[in-house]
């Protein structure tokens, strides 16, 4: 086919598919679009070799279609001289991590998926370069193309090699970016990262997304030559040349009729719940009720607007604590694994920047500035799993409470001012100062997590170590089974696993099954709305006394809405029934007990879950400190301690247990010894 052919024939094209398309490009050309999209499908049911040809020879078809459209029947006063022609919506997408030089994409067209993992401010990037000769004034005018800057060699009026000036007032520019696209963390779980490659951006496709978008890009694969120093070497480098970018906020997940079936045949067993809480870390025997919550917290509530343009958060966030080697790590690392999208990180490892977002410069001081994206922006929608959190620094725990509640992230530096959305729920996991979890201690004393943060957890469970005869041996008999078919796999059998290893349902089509669930959008039915209010006030009337305690605030109430969300989810219903709303409170409850009860009067207290500390605690450490300070008045060295001790009974304690809190006061250096036995107050 002749090139007069193929642009006659992309004519025949735009008529058949995009005549309207077109009138709305004449209309908004060029400053508020310039543009035409395509739809690959279009092309390949209009002409299915002119489609095949567009992506194996993208650069040479482009052409065609571009002129077609500067030649296509538009009013006299309307010329599309440099507008664009720009496919997207390939058929096929190639994983980020599989393109390679000797599967002959270099030159053509390729579709793939991907988060933005690094971004450059939009900046101009010159196309034609004019010269003004500094002898005789004659203006020289290079196109630029590729990666060099291409300077005149002579002029063209005194054949003379310059000196020249660059005129960039008669110079040609187009905005340019460069974006880098990381392979989407799909139950990537592992720590390990994930693949990207880079994208050049020019004109108007730049400055429509930003680190942490979820992105389709199609675009023209290419290879550049690498240097070291000014010597080429033989290795080369794969980018791709952006033709179109598209969003892809929703969950990758492509189902089959099969797909779609098996998930309704399992959303409609009576052990689903049962089936999936198995299915999370299934190496590790027990702990049902804290594989539940993260099973809810996979699963998600719905988000919601409000009048105002406020939003209430669906994610939930869930904390582990307790002592070592109950299995925490292997539940984040499994749950990251089933989510559909997710990051996992090390708390003791990661930095603010690694887990939010960071702008910096890159190429030196005066190079252009860069926005990139942490671990949050890129699990937007999934799960951010952060191991060992207790060991993260104070730059890190400042930084999260933004995107847990408000579910984004604010930058504002330099040139760039961007808010990133973080629609994740996190799974963290803490360790307590002292290695164990002491249960008569407040959690805010043993974790350097600040009240704040501890807040915004939905849920916040303590696994314990406690020595159990029965639980123990079946425990024992779990981890030996599993050894031993491992050890019988490795020998070249081919075991039976252990029945209690094996997870009913695996990791892919847990995945699928959560993508194809969140979709669905429950509501509470009156019912669920009338069991999660009784239980509310009911337990607040429990501090209804002017100096009890509160047991539990209002942020409890909308953990519940969205437990109660997830459990519907979960068996693929688009109401919330009674028995989701007493499977989120029967999971509050147990968190509650579990961190929100004070050890000293057994009542639930809100201040322990939402401040690490019971008020009655705060009360006793208060009062040992007025005592210690109205007995110093009477004693010229301090206060004797044991005249101290022999008084507790006037703050209603016993001796041991002031003596505990004078040992917690100097701790704090609220109290010190002036004199051996002696105590004063700061």
């Amino acid at each position: 086919m002749s090139n007069q052919d193929l642009t006659e024939r992309f004519i025949q094209f735009y008529r058949n598919y995009y005549r309207e398309e077109i009138g709305e490009l004449a209309q908004r050309y060029p400053n508020d679009q310039r543009s035409l999209y395509v739809d690959y499908d279009d092309l390949f049911h209009f002409d299915h070799d002119l489609a095949q040809d567009f992506q194996n020879k993208p650069d040479q078809i482009r052409e065609y279609a571009e002129e077609a459209l500067r030649l296509y029947d538009l009013p006299a006063d309307v010329s599309l001289g440099r507008a664009h022609v720009r496919v997207k919506g390939l058929p096929e997408n190639v994983e980020i991590g599989e393109i390679r030089v000797h599967d002959d994409l270099v030159g053509s067209l390729i579709s793939f998926c991907g988060v933005v993992r690094k971004a450059t401010d939009v900046r101009p990037r010159i196309t034609e370069a004019a010269f003004t000769c500094q002898r005789c004034g004659t203006m020289t005018y290079i196109p630029q193309s590729g990666g060099d800057y291409q300077d005149p060699h002579e002029c063209q009026g005194c054949e003379r090699q310059g000196p020249f000036k660059l005129n960039t007032d008669q110079s040609e520019m187009i905005d340019s970016q460069e974006l880098r696209i990381q392979a989407t963390p799909s139950g990537a779980g592992t720590g390990e990262t994930p693949q990207s490659i880079d994208v050049d951006l020019v004109d108007d496709v730049c400055g429509q997304v930003t680190p942490g978008d979820h992105v389709t890009v199609v675009g023209i694969l290419r290879a550049e030559q690498l240097e070291d120093g000014s010597r080429k070497t033989p290795l080369f480098d794969l980018y791709v040349d952006g033709i179109s970018i598209t969003h892809t906020d929703e969950l990758a997940t492509e189902l089959t009729d099969e797909d779609r079936r098996e998930i309704t045949e399992v959303g409609n067993k009576e052990d689903v719940y049962r089936m999936f809480v198995d299915s999370i870390a299934p190496s590790i025997r027990g702990l049902e009720t804290e594989k539940l919550a993260v099973l809810l917290q996979l699963f998600s509530g719905v988000p919601k607007e409000i009048d105002g343009g406020e939003s209430i958060r669906g994610q939930l966030h869930v904390l582990f604590t307790g002592d070592p080697a109950v299995g925490i790590s292997r539940i984040l690392r499994s749950a990251a694994n089933l989510s559909p999208r997710s990051t996992y990180s090390n708390g003791a490892e990661t930095s603010k920047a690694g887990l939010t977002a960071a702008a910096a410069r890159t190429g030196g001081t005066d190079g252009p500035w860069e926005l990139k994206a942490g671990a949050l922006p890129i699990a937007d929608r999934g799960l951010a799993a952060i191991d060992n959190l207790s060991k993260a620094d104070g730059d890190v725990m400042g930084a999260l409470p933004e995107p847990m509640e408000q579910q984004q992230i604010t930058i504002s530096k330099a040139s760039i001012h961007e808010s990133i959305d973080t629609r994740v729920g996190i799974l963290a996991g803490a360790a307590p100062k002292d290695g164990r979890f002491d249960r008569y201690e407040p959690l805010g004393k043993q974790l350097p997590i600040d009240s704040q943060l501890l807040s915004l957890f939905d849920l916040v469970f303590t696994v314990m170590d406690t020595p159990q005869p029965e639980a123990d041996t079946e425990i024992a008999e779990h981890i030996l089974g599993v050894n031993r078919a491992g050890e019988q796999r490795q020998a070249g059998e081919d075991p039976e696993p252990p029945e209690s290893a094996g997870a009913p349902l695996d990791s892919e089509f847990i995945r699928k099954y959560i993508a194809y669930a969140r979709e669905i959008q429950p509501v509470l039915t009156p019912e669920a709305e009338e069991y999660i209010t009784e239980f509310y006030v009911d337990l607040r009337s429990k501090g209804a006394d002017e100096d009890a305690p509160v047991p539990v605030s209002a942020r409890k109430l909308e953990a519940i809405v969205r437990l109660s969300e997830a459990s519907a989810r979960i068996r693929l219903s688009d109401t919330v029934k009674l028995a989701d709303a007493e499977r989120a409170v029967d999971l509050v409850e147990a968190s509650i007990k579990d961190i929100g009860v004070d050890p000293d009067t057994g009542q639930f207290d809100a201040e322990v879950t939402e401040t690490g500390s019971a008020e009655t605690q705060r009360e006793r450490i208060k009062n040992v400190k007025g005592l210690i300070a109205d007995i110093e008045k009477e004693y010229e060295k301090g206060a004797p301690i044991d005249e101290v001790l022999d008084r507790s009974g006037v703050v209603g304690m016993n001796p041991a247990k002031v003596e505990s809190e004078i040992e917690k006061l100097r701790t704090k250096g609220e109290v010190y010894e002036q004199a051996k036995g002696y105590l004063r107050t700061t």
